[in-house]
């Protein structure tokens, strides 16, 4: 019996993958959530031996979820579910950890397959996610570049986000100039917006 844990924040979606899950021999869902911060409890409470992540979810999203994860238990089993398709997101997932990657519209006996085959040990990414992010090559930001790019698309000041990295303004400052030139942005808003929708942050 595979033992799931579900975490999506929509409760509508969330209810139909664990009804959807439950009409599958050989899985069960032991628990699931609407926020990212509640998983890793719920994988040890449960003993889960596999999770279903929302990319985007409130308190942590997804890809932070997978990373603490593969900290506290390497190479346990997750699968990413997305209705955004977007290539670097895709990327920061897999280097993160995650073994499987697919959108929201996948049928359910497909749901069902990459579950098995995950628990197996296998991996898998939709084709056409995987073509995608092929096509957009790597993510051009460092990791301090897009940290400091969330943080001022969220609309913190030079200083908040100086303070809130225990950096200098003048560090931030740069990192900023560093992603803005990189992304062929004529500001941090346009900055964020292009790195948002590529899922580099």
């Amino acid at each position: 019996m595979i033992r799931i844990v579900v975490a999506e924040d929509e409760g509508l979606t969330r209810e139909a993958l664990v009804a959807l899950i439950g009409l599958a021999e050989g899985m069960r869902v032991v628990a699931s959530t609407g926020r990212g911060d509640e998983v890793l409890g719920l994988v040890e409470r449960h003993d889960a031996g596999l999770a279903v992540l929302d990319v985007e979810m409130p308190g942590m999203d997804g890809i932070q979820v997978v990373e603490q994860l593969q900290c506290l238990r390497p190479g346990f089993p997750t699968l990413m579910l997305t209705s955004h398709a977007r290539p670097g997101r895709l990327q920061r997932a897999l280097k993160s950890g995650a073994s499987g990657f697919l959108t929201k519209e996948v049928s359910a006996e497909k749901l069902w397959d990459v579950i098995r085959a995950l628990h197996r040990g296998d991996r898998y990414v939709d084709p056409a996610l995987a073509a995608a992010a092929l096509a957009a090559g790597e993510n051009p930001l460092t990791a301090r570049e897009a940290e400091v790019l969330q943080h001022a698309g969220e609309g913190n000041q030079l200083s908040a986000v100086a303070l809130a990295l225990n950096v200098s303004e003048g560090t931030v400052r740069n990192h900023m100039s560093s992603a803005i030139r990189k992304l062929g942005a004529r500001n941090r808003i346009v900055a964020f917006r292009r790195a948002t929708e590529a899922g580099w942050i």
